[in-house]
């Protein structure tokens, strides 16, 4: 019962006053936004929406900006204030936590922008059963909560390591130890939460580690519209350095960021599917947005496409394991991969993690390069010549795209009008998420509004590596002039 005290707050009311609402997946909203208030109330309402029991223990951890630290006072607070107890998880990676709280059975929190821009941050929430579903979101965005009149922040519990160690120790009892001697590693730091760790891994397993870029300011890196800044400096790196792989993730470590002997960076689809191919998966659910090598490789029994957002990818995934399918994964064209059954080889098994994991790709794609003799660049040698290319348009107003797409999708000849000068005309339409293309000549051309910032992207599907960057370049400067 509320008392005195207290004051009621709905949501849905907060969404449209303060900006932050759930968007792909997770909270997300301007730092200047996500006040102590806001996140507490959000921590409020996933709490009862999961209902965690009173007494029950919270893991809350964080990533590397600097407006983490505050967000996750502010959810620990909340989570005091339900009756329950706090566990601070320090800076980890997104699926350290995920996987922590999967084994230990206790929900968790996870203050991360992801690979956002720096003045964005975001709180991602994992119920008893994993990553809360789209069903969960939509019930927080209907709550109504009972906040305190102060108090909304809190100072941190002391720093709990299990979830780090844990996640180290999954991999170390999977991947042979020595597996990766003699490979010499560049790893591109910058912010990620997971610079130090994933180091001491590789290490672990045999590799040499070259440290480059290490930033004590936040980086935003996006795996699925890499900066070219960072495709120039790779290449750079690769000359100075003669490495094996450059390797880096997003800020959270979420999604991987792979690159070959030469510096090109791989996309994160092939790199989910090679991935696959790895783990010798017999199931596949990946976005609408991924290259059709998946399927016109041969190498699934069946590929199952989704919407965009790893909530989507989850949901086919168990979909696909009550029918019985053995060996499921799932992953996203910005690399991240999700393991929806155990996988056991060499007498070595790895237990699921139904959430976005940057360091089972890096270490699957390493593995199989080091175990095949081969270059990482010769990974790809013999799937199909499909290639994607992604590109944004930043600062781009949602409502903008909206009515964009919607007037492309009713009007055939409008489409053909806007293409034309990319040279093919269009023969069919998919509305999954977004608008996808096919065209007359094979290709495919995507736009989709972020759900997680004012933007518009754009994913392209060609023969060539060229093709496909220019597709979504040249389809982005003709939609800027509409």
């Amino acid at each position: 019962m509320m008392t005195t005290l207290e004051k009621t707050l709905s949501i849905r009311d907060l969404m449209e006053t303060s900006g932050v609402r759930f968007g792909t997946s997770g909270v997300r909203g301007l730092v200047s936004a996500m006040t102590d208030e806001i996140c507490f109330a959000y921590t409020l309402a996933f709490l009862r929406v999961a209902a965690i029991p009173s007494g029950s223990r919270v893991l809350v951890a964080m990533d590397l900006r600097p407006s983490s630290p505050h967000i996750a006072a502010a959810c620990a607070s909340a989570i005091r204030h339900a009756g329950m107890h706090p566990v601070f998880c320090g800076a980890i990676p997104t699926p350290a936590l995920a996987f922590h709280a999967q084994e230990q059975g206790l929900p968790g929190i996870m203050v991360t922008g992801s690979h956002i821009p720096f003045d964005r941050n975001g709180i991602k929430f994992y119920g008893l059963a994993g990553e809360i579903t789209k069903q969960d979101e939509h019930d927080i965005n209907h709550a109504v909560v009972c906040l305190p009149m102060e108090g909304y922040s809190m100072v941190l519990p002391p720093l709990d390591s299990a979830a780090r160690e844990a996640y180290i120790n999954r991999y170390l009892g999977y991947f042979p130890v020595g597996g990766l001697a003699g490979m010499r590693l560049g790893f591109y730091e910058h912010s990620s939460v997971a610079r130090d760790l994933l180091t001491a891994l590789l290490e672990a397993l045999g590799a040499q580690v070259i440290s480059l870029g290490r930033t004590d300011e936040f980086v935003p890196i996006d795996t699925e519209a890499v900066a070219e800044v960072d495709v120039e400096r790779a290449k750079k790196w690769a000359v100075e350095h003669t490495f094996d792989a450059i390797i880096s993730t997003d800020g959270d470590a979420d999604r991987p960021l792979i690159g070959d002997e030469r510096g090109q960076w791989l996309r994160g689809d092939i790199v989910g599917l090679l991935c696959a191919r790895y783990l010798e998966a017999e199931a596949v659910a990946t976005p609408v947005s991924c290259n059709t090598a998946i399927e016109s490789c041969g190498a699934f029994l069946e590929v199952a496409r989704t919407r965009i957002g790893s909530p989507y990818v989850i949901a086919q995934m168990e979909q696909m394991l009550a029918a019985g399918r053995q060996r499921v994964v799932g992953f996203e064209a910005n690399g991240g991969f999700l393991l929806g059954s155990s996988i056991t080889r060499q007498g070595h098994t790895l237990s699921p993690l139904m959430t976005r994991d940057a360091v089972l790709p890096v270490l699957a794609l390493l593995a199989m390069a080091k175990g095949n003799g081969v270059a990482l660049s010769q990974l790809t040698r013999d799937l199909p010549a499909r290639f994607t290319g992604s590109d944004r348009l930043q600062s781009f107003p949602l409502e903008s795209s909206r009515r964009i797409l919607l007037e492309l999708s009713t009007d055939m000849a409008a489409i053909d009008r806007l293409l034309g000068p990319v040279g093919s005309e269009a023969r069919r339409l998919d509305q999954v998420d977004g608008l996808r293309i096919y065209l007359a000549n094979g290709e495919i051309v995507h736009f989709r509004p972020s759900g997680n910032a004012p933007e518009l992207r754009c994913y392209a599907e060609a023969d060539t590596q060229l093709r496909a960057n220019h597709l979504a370049a040249e389809c982005l400067r003709l939609i800027r002039g509409l």
